[in-house]
């Protein structure tokens, strides 16, 4: 009987440990999301904001964002960046992982925002939703060509019916919001609306949202940075602090995040009108993706703050999936971005881990820099983000128009077999060797596993090389793949077996070419060997 027992509480524990572990669930990036019943998700610029269940009672994830035609066509077809943004209107969508969602409804549609008008078109974007207390109602608030417009619903399901529209210029001069987003303090119950100055974006506004006369609106505004320009505003709290966040002035592109922190939500944030970067987003700008929202998941054990940032890029072009999300850690009120590519949530304890199936190359398919480079214009840059060109032989990397450049831009027929807009290019029209590379090792808050590891990239290139070939170096080791001959069309080129020692390893390109010749390079891979 004690050892029938014995297997028992063997058998309980393990159960309960694998209970446990289910209860982590994986977010992958660099790839379109669906639904929990596999239909396509389609949610851009808006928030994840927590309600109750109106029929249950149950506290809920609903997460609002633009569902937009062309998001619809660039998945269907990623080997043409689409040039517009048909509005389809909002979607809403539930969860209680933050992992798995399920589909609730179109809360806000053409047809409320148009009404009979012919002209069904124009900018909708950047918004969020808003429970105000006083009136036992939920507000919308989205961007609606140059003015601010509110929509109302007795649910978080909707429908949201326009309420008004609010022309900004009487508070800060300029009739729209530059960029904005929906701020709700959990502790308070209290929502903000947070957004920039119209033109130039070069300061930032907080309005607390609630009920004047009978009307959800805005209640005031507050400058609360002045400088450079910013923009995909946005806020989250942790820790008893308020942090301030946006990105550079990029267009639909990736950019650098930048942040401040204050005590109290109206500020003041500091370093006073002096944004600060994230650490650890520079080397691919913020996982190719621009500032959209920040979910705060407060755990049974831990609290973990998640960076959700939109791709845009006109409908993309820069890197496959619209969504892009990334667990921070911290260093006192210094915020780090872990730049993963995938990872596991515990939503209910709160903590997070490194997926198995993560892809540790940063700026993997060179989406990162979607000008050509190097580049005369916004950003001014000689490298590719996140790897270090070195000109053994052959012509400088410069600023010269004349000289040689980084990145290729990838056809359309090329955009068949490989991902997004830009590739390596490796060329000269001198006799050349050219060594691309990058180093991947533990940062503060990730460990690099001492592990077996496969290297994969997609390669197509000319003859002419005497030595073209790609590496990983480890612990003193040197694991190569030799590309002997030309490729027409992209071939997928492999190294198996690598050896990672001491946290760390260089992987790279070495091109030993003649005058014209070429290797281009796409979707590098460099993951744990199953």
């Amino acid at each position: 009987m004690r050892i029938q027992r014995l297997f028992l509480l063997l058998f309980v524990v393990a159960l309960a440990g694998q209970q446990a572990a289910a209860q982590f669930h994986n977010i992958k990036n660099d790839t379109f999301w669906d639904t929990e019943n596999g239909d396509p998700l389609y949610s851009q610029g808006g928030g994840i904001f927590t309600f109750p269940d109106p029929e249950t009672g149950e506290e809920k994830y609903y997460w609002y964002g633009v569902h937009y035609k062309q998001a619809e066509m660039y998945r269907d077809d990623p080997s043409v960046t689409q040039p517009r943004n048909n509005f389809e209107g909002v979607n809403c969508y539930s969860s209680t992982d933050l992992v798995s969602w399920t589909f609730e409804a179109d809360v806000l549609t053409p047809d409320e925002v148009f009404g009979d008008s012919e002209r069904r078109w124009g900018w909708l974007g950047r918004m969020g939703v808003a429970y105000v207390e006083e009136a036992d109602q939920y507000v919308l608030i989205i961007q609606h060509n140059a003015e601010v417009m509110f929509a109302v619903a007795d649910s978080p399901l909707g429908p949201f019916k326009v309420s008004h529209h609010k022309n900004m210029e009487s508070w800060i001069g300029t009739s729209n919001t530059g960029d904005q987003t929906v701020f709700t303090d959990e502790d308070t119950g209290k929502s903000y609306l947070v957004y920039s100055y119209g033109q130039g974006r070069h300061k930032i506004y907080l309005s607390e949202i609630g009920l004047q006369n009978d009307t959800l609106t805005l209640l005031d505004y507050k400058q609360v940075f002045g400088g450079a320009g910013r923009e995909g505003n946005c806020m989250f709290k942790y820790q008893d602090k308020y942090y301030l966040a946006a990105s550079q002035l990029y267009g639909w592109d990736g950019s650098l995040p930048y942040y401040l922190v204050a005590d109290d939500v109206m500020g003041p944030y500091l370093p006073e009108n002096d944004m600060q970067v994230f650490a650890g987003a520079e080397a691919d700008y913020a996982h190719i993706s621009q500032t959209g929202f920040f979910v705060t998941v407060r755990g049974t054990k831990d609290t973990t703050v998640i960076y959700c940032g939109d791709r845009w890029a006109d409908f993309a072009g820069n890197g496959l999936g619209y969504n892009q999300w990334v667990p921070l850690s911290f260093d006192g009120d210094q915020p780090y971005f872990n730049s993963l590519n995938s990872w596991d949530l515990n939503a209910e304890t709160g903590e997070w881990r490194v997926a198995e199936d993560n892809n540790w190359a940063i700026n993997a398919s060179f989406e990162a820099d979607r000008k050509e480079m190097p580049s005369q214009v916004k950003p001014v840059q000689t490298f590719l983000r996140g790897w270090e060109t070195e000109v053994v032989e052959g012509t400088p990397i410069s600023l010269d128009t004349l000289g040689p450049k980084l990145n290729h831009a990838n056809t359309e027929a090329e955009r068949k077999h490989v991902i997004g807009e830009r590739s390596l290019n490796m060329s000269d029209t001198v006799a050349f060797v050219r060594h691309v590379h990058q180093t991947i090792t533990s940062s503060p808050y990730v460990t690099f596993p001492n592990d077996r590891y496969v290297l994969t990239a997609k390669v197509k290139n000319s003859d002419g090389f005497d030595t073209l070939e790609m590496y990983a170096e480890s612990g003193g080791e040197r694991f190569t793949t030799t590309i002997t001959e030309a490729n027409e069309e992209w071939t997928t080129v492999r190294v198996d077996g690598i050896q990672v020692a001491g946290n760390e390893v260089e992987i790279g390109f070495l091109a030993d070419g003649e005058a014209g010749a070429f290797c281009l390079v796409d979707d590098v891979s460099l993951v744990q060997r199953k």
